[in-house]
């Protein structure tokens, strides 16, 4: 009970500056390790192109001496779930990619992935780097996937600097596949994995098992591929460390749930309120679509109202169980969305995404 408290008083502390955690809990004592909880039983059978002078190879000297924003603070293996405990606001992007030519169009150029790792750490101003490139196919998405963040780590990125988060694909659909996916990408080192589509609270409980060890109540397999490599640990280290947080306070891996359909919507006071939900999302342009129609002359139209309201839902649904909500804000937006409460925000890699980093990060006070 008592870790319990203390995790959902943390988790209050929301836009608490960085004293909040202390006042609370004192010191952070590595004698002490609270209880793990165990998960809760259930019943079922973007490419970057030009950059200006902010990206460039004298940056990454920089990151590599003194690391980058994403360092910040440097208590936690995690710096997103430090952040979250200090009370602050996230931002994060995609990390750059190839653009696929046009139908036509001559092909574009291909960078390495080298060169975009390199391009991922030139800029700084990012706490976290995003994938969804393995939503719709797990095996394609990996084969792209594993070489950058070997390329991450041939440039010195960790964890501590350069935490990742990725898309798994929809879990209902096939519960064992499920599992066997969100292992395998904990395998590559990410830090954080996004359940995408859910509509019930048993999806998110089937999934965040598969992000815990067998020793902690969960289903993931025991072996952990190169994962305490990007972490910089030892695999007894990595074994230990990587659990859930805040169901386990200790832990590292944090979980990101999307909610972009009608029936998740219906669901989402239940599904906000299973325990081990690190960050809550409307998916907004998902559900742009869903409220949109056509015109007579084959124009879409959006019933912008009911699509606001559709994202205030959810934000609800994050405030009354104490969860972080994100967003994908853009520089138009960001002052408005942290203003409603919002706290994670990712971000489209290019300069619009910077600028709306600068914006984000001015409204904080970070």
């Amino acid at each position: 009970m008592r870790m319990r408290e203390a995790s959902t008083d943390r988790r209050r502390c929301r836009f608490v500056k960085a004293n909040c955690r202390r006042q609370l809990a004192g010191p952070r004592l590595r004698v002490y390790r609270p209880p793990v909880r165990e998960n809760p039983r259930f019943n079922f059978q973007d490419a970057g192109g030009f950059m200006r002078s902010r990206i460039s190879l004298g940056a990454i000297g920089a990151v590599l001496i003194a690391g980058s924003a994403c360092a910040e603070p440097q208590e936690r293996l995690n710096p997103m779930i430090g952040l979250h405990e200090q009370g602050q606001p996230l931002f994060g992007m995609y990390a750059p990619a190839n653009r696929r030519a046009r139908a036509g169009a001559p092909a574009a150029e291909q960078k390495t992935h080298a060169q975009l790792a390199q391009e991922t750490l030139g800029f700084t101003g990012s706490d976290y780097v995003f994938s969804g490139s393995m939503e719709g196919n797990i095996e394609r998405g990996l084969a792209a996937w594993t070489p950058y963040v070997e390329a991450l780590m041939g440039a010195g990125a960790t964890i501590r600097t350069h935490p990742l988060v990725v898309k798994t694909p929809g879990i209902a659909e096939d519960l064992e596949a499920a599992t066997r996916n969100i292992g395998q990408q904990l395998n590559t080192g990410v830090s954080g994995v996004m359940f995408v589509g859910v509509e019930s609270a048993d999806e998110v409980r089937h999934g965040l098992a598969a992000m815990r060890f067998g020793a902690n109540g969960g289903t993931r397999s025991e072996d952990v591929g190169n994962a305490p490599k990007y972490w910089g640990i030892s695999e007894a280290e990595y074994r230990e460390q990587a659990d859930l947080w805040p169901l386990n306070p200790e832990g590292e891996l944090i979980n990101w749930t999307i909610v972009e359909s009608m029936e998740g919507l219906a669901n989402v006071r239940e599904i906000a309120a299973v325990e081990g939900i690190g960050v809550l999302w409307p998916g907004a342009g998902t559900l742009r679509g869903l409220f949109s129609t056509r015109d007579e002359s084959g124009q879409r139209v959006l019933d912008a109202e009911a699509w606001e309201a559709s994202i205030q839902k959810v934000l609800d649904a994050c405030k009354e169980f104490d969860v972080a909500c994100g967003f994908p804000a853009n520089e138009s937006d960001i002052e408005m969305r942290i203003e409603q409460g919002f706290s994670v925000f990712v971000m489209n890699w290019g300069e619009a995404g910077f600028r709306t980093i600068d914006v984000g990060r001015q409204a904080a006070g970070r």
